[in-house]
């Protein structure tokens, strides 16, 4: 467990683990920097092994390549640069008037999150291919896609990234058709926090003209403007909430008529700065006590997270579904080969078989693409160490372009990328180039230049018209 001082999704992740019968008898590494968490999250997994009478072992360690040596399975939930950086990367892109709520995915703070993330994953990819060449990698940092993308150049590592907005979606699906989620089939693909739903059925029964119907009513319509807007023009129901969404497309936190219409309703998760504000609170809390040491250590059923189902279907053979991250080999054809994407993936005992779902619908493909591009230029400048790759990302993000001009996105991503040098050392300390302003006097003659023919036609038309 890489990323094991993260209190909360360690502690979710290790219950479900030791919840699993056919794991008994493994030894759980937690791995962390520092000791200060690592520490106590140690004592409350050894408090709910005893307390349990689990059959299994825990060690934690500071040491990266000794937690991996000889592993079969690799979680990883890193948080490079903790709650400072990511106070950065919602704070500097505020200050020019870029919105977000959530700053994990896309947008400044999606971008400058995985250029932190990417080098750490690749040193662990790297030390896996070493030290334990036949584990597979199950990543949970985010933003998954560029941080899977950029694993999935990584020769002969077996890896998947894991979200749950597919199976949490799909809660909310069963509420607004009225149907029990067991019995829903449904097929879900496209790119992480963007997948499309692309069939929901019920015994046979298109769900469809059912979601579209409820939504459209106002107390339906109220709990999911951004996903119900997008489904009205686009067509499909997504896997993200409000608070995602908004920020992955130009339309819904441009200006603070769009937020008021769409976003800004704590109770629905839209709000500015929602889970950096959150996140700032639980690092707080957690600096000045034990939440821990106040915890049940009672086994309970295990949680929505795909891990431990996925390590039970690799020993066991029994076969589990879930949509994971991969390497675009051929599953979407109108996505680009090497991408990452979000598809059915069936698990046994012979690993990751996952679904070759084929072309989106054109719509869909389309907005997918709008990030996809966003993504690869992202990891482009992560594993090339050009900073000019970086304000391409950032200008590209559709939310960014929708606010800023180039010189304003330019000087934005100067400062952030000076703010949080410390944390990207494949720049090495490389800046931004400086793109002087250029004074332009009201005199000023214009450069002669030969005349565009369409032009000159239509200004002898524009004259003609005149007369």
């Amino acid at each position: 467990m890489i990323g094991a001082g993260s209190l909360v999704f360690s502690k979710t992740l290790m219950a479900d683990l030791l919840a699993t019968p056919a794991l008994a008898g493994s030894e759980h590494r937690l791995m962390a920097l520092t000791r200060t968490r690592l520490d106590k999250m140690h004592a409350f997994v050894q408090r709910m092994i005893t307390d349990n009478g689990v059959q299994a072992t825990v060690v934690s360690t500071t040491d990266r390549r000794a937690a991996l040596k000889g592993a079969d399975y690799v979680v990883v939930m890193i948080q490079s640069g903790g709650v400072e950086e990511f106070r950065q990367d919602y704070e500097i892109p505020l200050k020019y008037g870029v919105d977000q709520c959530i700053g994990d995915t896309l947008g400044p703070g999606g971008v400058f999150r995985a250029l932190r993330h990417i080098p750490a994953l690749l040193e662990i990819a790297n030390d896996m291919r070493e030290l334990c060449p036949q584990a597979l990698l199950l990543n949970y940092a985010n933003p998954m896609a560029m941080c899977c993308w950029a694993l999935g150049r990584v020769p002969g590592l077996q890896f998947v990234g894991l979200c749950h907005g597919v199976q949490t979606t799909m809660d909310l699906i069963a509420s607004y058709t009225g149907q029990p989620k067991e019995e829903i089939d449904f097929l879900a693909a496209g790119i992480n926090h963007m997948a499309w739903f692309l069939k929901l059925e019920h015994r046979g029964r298109d769900l469809y003209p059912v979601l579209k119907e409820n939504l459209e009513k106002p107390g339906y319509y109220v709990n999911e403007k951004v996903r119900a807007e997008v489904m009205r023009h686009f067509g499909y129901f997504m896997t993200e909430s409000t608070g995602h969404l908004s920020e992955y497309l130009p339309y819904f936190r441009k200006n603070q008529m769009a937020r008021d219409r769409y976003c800004d309703e704590p109770a629905f998760g839209g709000e500015t700065g929602a889970y950096y504000k959150y996140c700032a609170m639980l690092a707080e809390k957690f600096s000045k006590s034990d939440p821990l040491a106040l915890e049940s250590t009672a086994l309970r059923p295990r949680s929505a997270e795909y891990c431990s189902h996925i390590l039970e279907a690799r020993e066991t053979g029994k076969v589990f579904r879930l949509n994971g991250n991969l390497r675009n080999d051929g599953y979407i054809t109108n996505l680009p080969p090497g991408c990452c994407v979000e598809v059915p993936i069936y698990v046994d005992r012979n690993g990751l078989n996952a679904t070759v779902v084929g072309n989106l619908p054109s719509q869909c493909a389309a907005l997918n693409m709008s990030n996809v591009q966003v993504q690869g230029l992202v990891v482009e400048a992560s594993c090339t160490g050009d900073p000019e790759l970086v304000m391409n990302a950032v200008a590209m993000d559709p939310l960014t372009a929708a606010v800023l001009t180039l010189r304003e996105i330019r000087e934005m991503v100067a400062e952030m990328l000076v703010a949080e040098a410390k944390w990207l050392p494949q720049f090495n300390g490389k800046k931004l180039r400086s793109v002087p302003t250029i004074s332009i006097p009201k005199d000023v003659h214009r450069a002669e230049v030969p005349v565009d023919p369409a032009l000159a036609i239509a200004n002898r038309f524009m004259k003609l018209a005149e007369a």
